[in-house]
């Protein structure tokens, strides 16, 4: 299983877009467990993808091409990940989700928008390389009870922290809460910028915000 959790990172540093696709499709026709292929293979290597770039290692063409090659194998593995999910009759809580400004990584993000939707809770994906006022300004729109701040580099974290400043000089710090999330992070980096939590990945995310906003 190593040996094929490894092929799918590859694929992904490479940017091979077509053996991506393949090796996904492939595990789904040996009926691999989907979200283990994907953390344990895919996200392995967009993670390498981005640690890489960020130490000049890697250019932007090819940080696109990864990105581009974890999309076509999560095209074919995310609509089996949602098989077999149950959506509650009412929403879990409303949750607004985003990659923070300055940051081009979406896959991560994406991943746990899917899980959290997977299980009940109405998610406003906001994309990547958003700015902190739009975070704010979107969760008061939709009335958000979290806010999910994604962040892959280390130059980016900082906005993190920001999200938690407009949310306070605003007055919503109290109603809103925030959890944060992406490889440079940890728990406390989270206690440090007064974040109500982290989540290393996307089923922790999941129990994480049924955590924050009282879900069952």
């Amino acid at each position: 299983m190593e040996k094929f959790y490894s092929e799918c990172a590859d694929a992904v540093l490479k940017g091979d877009e077509e053996l991506a696709e393949q090796l996904a499709s492939k595990a789904l026709e040996q009926g691999l467990p989907v979200l283990d292929v994907i953390e344990n293979g895919f996200v392995r290597g967009i993670r390498e993808v981005g640690r890489l770039w960020e130490e000049g290692e890697l250019f932007l063409p090819e940080l696109v091409m990864g990105a581009e090659a974890m999309k076509r194998a999560m095209a074919v593995l995310q609509p089996e990940l949602l098989k077999g999910q149950e959506k509650k009759l009412n929403e879990a809580g409303r949750i607004v989700i985003g990659t923070i400004h300055g940051d081009i990584h979406d896959i991560g993000k994406t991943l746990v928008a899917t899980m959290l939707s997977a299980n009940g809770f109405a998610v406003k994906d906001l994309g990547a390389d958003v700015p902190v006022e739009r975070f704010v300004e979107e969760a008061l729109k939709v009335e958000a009870d979290c806010i999910a701040i994604s962040a892959l580099l280390t130059t980016t974290m900082p906005g993190q922290k920001s999200v938690v400043e407009e949310l306070k000089k605003r007055s919503l710090r109290e109603r809103v809460r925030v959890m944060v999330g992406g490889a440079p992070c940890s728990a406390e980096w989270a206690e440090e910028i007064d974040a109500d939590g982290y989540a290393p990945d996307a089923v922790s995310a999941v129990s994480l915000a049924k955590e924050l906003v009282g879900a069952s």
